[in-house]
């Protein structure tokens, strides 16, 4: 029943939460993450734990997939070199930066790293939300980082704890060989896993078995390759990665619209519960100190934070200069960061889930059958340093954007534009073959024509003293406004009709099908349209970077 109640209790404390970091414009993180730690005073949840293997085996995979399925491969090829950086040796520095501290003030070698290892990565969930508002190049880095970094972390982890639990001994060609083999291995069990998926996902057309194929990709090359033990992370990873860069070309487009909605929700919904879980796993570990324990963790949480800061700021601010003595290419150059977009870099070191879950994953007892040491603190650190990230340093992640200048760049909106534009004017100059080969009638070949024509000169700008064509602008807002009136009106009809009894519940919905997809169609044109022109009026300086009508025209 517990088990029941924590499921109704995380749907209520996600939609409030949502809705009210929605109101308050507040990333939803924040507050899922005081949602959670409130729930853990209701008597009934406090026995209930989240299952480490939850996030590792269930959670994870499918995120991690999903996140990497809408990265920029272009972008992340183009900034390989520091992402790789990010992800493995500031990882490392991390980890021993902590392990140092916490050897300081009193744990043993093995948990000090262990606890290294568990909050060295960032999390790529709550590094999504932030790099919405960031320029494309930053967001990716910050992304891709977040993705890959789980898998250096946790070969760290695994071994400081196979060292502590007396299973493992430490050598530095020990080390590299099990990097080696996690990294190397991780992007085979990828490749192959992926590779198979595909040439099953080529020769379907159910949306259905597409969606139920997009799920177990990523669940199964995580599995296979923690099997062989290898990096689970880098396997799906890789996955995303390479499904999101084919879909296009082998997938249809109804399989497509199907998964991404399908896996939007998905991946969503386990976000924000494993935000709330994480809240309620942190007020449990406050719970299981005593008072004196209870200062001595805050004391290491407080030290652990600040180190974790000072190596990503040290970090960020000492590579470059590195990387700039060592490359001096042309290209390299262009490419270099100042210092106020590495400052933001620095600060977004947002740790989540996945070290919560390393965390909780620390074993009970040793083979002797001692307790494993400091694991109460372990996961206490943890829990605190995931609570400071979240409602400390992101709240703080607006006013350091705006002080880094460097709010979304536009540059994917504007790239769409081309796309769009291009697509356009390609088909409209095809059109003729193609209507030929088809046999359509003419006024139908017109029509088409017409409204195409119509369609390119919202998007398309003039000259710099004209700008665009905002009475083709005004035509095409108020032909999708009537156009969605009448979807409305025939909705209201059936509906009416059904309620009279003239048509049945089940022909209510078939025709309802069609007029929703209508409607999202329509929705969606109005809003590409409307977002084009006001990227164009803000382009040609028709109207200023905070002109309310380059937001609503």
């Amino acid at each position: 029943m517990s088990s029941l109640a924590l499921v109704v209790a995380v749907g209520v404390a996600i939609l409030t939460g949502t809705g009210a970091a929605r109101r308050l414009r507040i990333a939803p993180p924040v507050l899922l993450l005081v949602a959670g730690v409130l729930l853990g005073f209701v008597p009934v949840l406090r026995v209930v734990h989240l299952p480490p293997e939850a996030v590792l085996l269930v959670f994870l995979p499918v995120l991690l997939y999903w996140e990497a399925f809408t990265s920029s491969l272009r972008e992340i090829r183009r900034n390989l070199r520091v992402i790789v950086l990010l992800s493995t040796f500031l990882v490392v520095a991390t980890a021993a930066g902590v392990a140092t501290a916490a050897h300081a003030l009193g744990l043993d070698w093995g948990p000090a790293w262990v606890l290294g290892a568990a909050v060295a990565p960032t999390d790529a969930t709550a590094v999504g939300v932030l790099g919405r508002m960031l320029p494309r190049r930053i967001a990716t880095m910050l992304r891709a980082e977040s993705l890959v970094n789980d898998g250096t972390a946790l070969v760290i982890y695994t071994l400081a704890v196979g060292i502590t639990l007396g299973e493992e001994h430490f050598s530095v060609g020990k080390v590299a060989g099990l990097f080696a083999l996690s990294y190397l291995g991780g992007i085979a069990a990828g490749v192959a896993v992926t590779f198979l998926a595909l040439q099953v996902r080529r020769r379907l057309s159910d949306p259905f078995q597409h969606n139920l194929l997009a799920l177990m990709t990523p669940l199964t090359a995580y599995l296979i390759a923690e099997a062989t033990e290898v990096s689970g992370v880098l396997a799906a990873v890789v996955s995303g990665l390479w499904v999101g860069r084919v879909s296009p070309r082998l997938f249809p487009g109804n399989a497509r619209r199907h998964v991404q909605t399908v896996m939007g929700f998905v991946t969503t919904l386990a976000n924000a519960a494993l935000f709330v879980l994480v809240g309620l796993e942190a007020q449990s570990a406050v719970r299981g100190l005593d008072s004196t324990g209870l200062a001595h963790g805050l004391l290491v949480a407080v030290v652990v934070c600040a180190v974790i800061i000072a190596v990503r700021f040290g970090w960020l601010f000492t590579s470059p200069y590195l990387i700039r003595a060592i490359d001096r290419r042309p290209q390299q150059r262009e490419r270099r960061l100042s210092g106020r977009p590495r400052a933001l870099m620095s600060a977004a070191g947002f740790r989540g889930a996945v070290s919560m879950a390393a965390a909780l994953a620390v074993p009970h007892a040793l083979p002797s059958g001692a307790e494993f040491p400091d694991r109460d603190l372990i996961v206490f650190v943890t829990a605190v340093v995931i609570a400071v990230t979240l409602l400390l340093q992101a709240p703080l992640m607006p006013r350091v954007t705006r002080w880094a200048g460097l709010d979304a760049d536009g540059e994917a909106e504007r790239e769409r534009r081309q796309a769009e534009i291009g697509s356009m004017a390609h088909a409209l100059a095809s059109l003729p073959e193609m209507a030929a080969k088809l046999g359509t009638n003419d006024d139908v070949h017109r029509q088409l024509r017409t409204e195409y024509d119509r369609r390119l000169r919202v998007l398309r700008d003039g000259d710099a003293d004209t700008g665009p064509d905002e009475a083709a602008a005004t035509y095409e807002q108020q032909y999708a406004d009537l156009h969605l009136a009448v979807i409305y009106h025939r909705h209201d009809t059936v509906v009416r009709m059904r309620d009279q009894g003239e048509i049945d519940d089940e022909v209510l919905r078939r025709v309802q099908d069609g007029l929703d997809l209508e409607q999202v169609h329509m929705t969606q044109r109005r809003g590409n349209d409307t977002q084009a022109l006001a990227g164009l009026l803000r382009d040609t300086g028709r109207v200023g970077a905070d002109d309310p009508r380059g937001d609503l025209l």
